[in-house]
């Protein structure tokens, strides 16, 4: 049974969604991953599955399928 790692909840719906991931110096987003996300606190949780498979699509063992450009802010 599914358990909220951050508020404990048993609650989860499946959804796919978009992430930013830091590779090196570089942010990687991937879109339309399979996650299960807390219903009471929205905490995304993938499969380690997914995660593997995430790990090997950044790290070259895919091609991006598009590129795009980011505005990025420091909060100081």
């Amino acid at each position: 049974m599914f358990r909220c790692h951050v508020c404990g909840s048993t609650e989860v719906k499946k959804e796919y969604v978009n992430e930013i991931f830091q590779i090196g110096d570089k942010p990687v987003l991937v879109e339309h991953i399979p996650a299960m996300v807390c219903v009471r606190c929205g905490e995304e949780t993938f499969s380690r599955e997914t995660t593997e498979r995430i790990r090997r699509m950044v790290h070259g063992e895919a091609k991006p399928v598009k590129s795009i450009s980011m505005e990025v802010f420091t909060f100081v």
